[in-house]
């Protein structure tokens, strides 16, 4: 692909992207995941629960730096995330200093819970998309992460 192209399109990219990382950052949306799972949880509390499910076991420090908060903040996060039970810490075997987060059975059952909802949603969003156009999106953003990833994390 040619660079003009490539620049003189990334205006509208960069729009697209900061109109998705908005819709998916109003609390409100957060809420409604929530209300269709089934779950009384702190906002705040979702986006890490979901991580350490998905990312977990995942060490403090991680997490934080994946949801832009300061860890100590995130810490005392976890720890409410484990007196509800949903997830439990433990020293990391590869470091006994660090100190990972990991899903419990009843966290399991809430994230289950919450990627119901999320199909629900996501049927009504993508009603009217053909299957083809559906496929394209899932393979681009997959790509796009994952060149994104490699371009911000640098080399192995």
């Amino acid at each position: 692909m040619q660079s003009t192209h490539i620049l003189q399109s990334l205006p509208e990219l960069h729009r697209s992207l900061v109109d998705l990382v908005s819709a998916l950052n109003r609390p409100e949306n957060d809420a409604a995941m929530l209300e269709k799972a089934g779950l009384a949880l702190e906002r705040a509390l979702f986006p890490l629960l979901v991580l350490v499910e998905r990312l977990g076991p995942i060490g403090v420090v991680d997490l934080a730096g994946r949801v832009g908060r300061d860890h100590t903040t995130v810490s005392r996060q976890v720890a409410r995330l484990e007196a509800l039970g949903l997830v439990e810490r433990r020293a990391s075997p590869a470091d006994g200093r660090v100190r990972e987060a990991v899903i419990t059975p009843r966290g399991k059952a809430a994230t289950d819970a919450v990627d119901a909802a999320r199909g629900r949603m996501a049927l009504e969003l993508f009603a009217t998309w053909s299957q083809e156009d559906f496929d394209d999106l899932v393979r681009l953003m997959r790509r796009f992460a994952d060149g994104l990833n490699a371009v911000t994390e640098g080399p192995s």
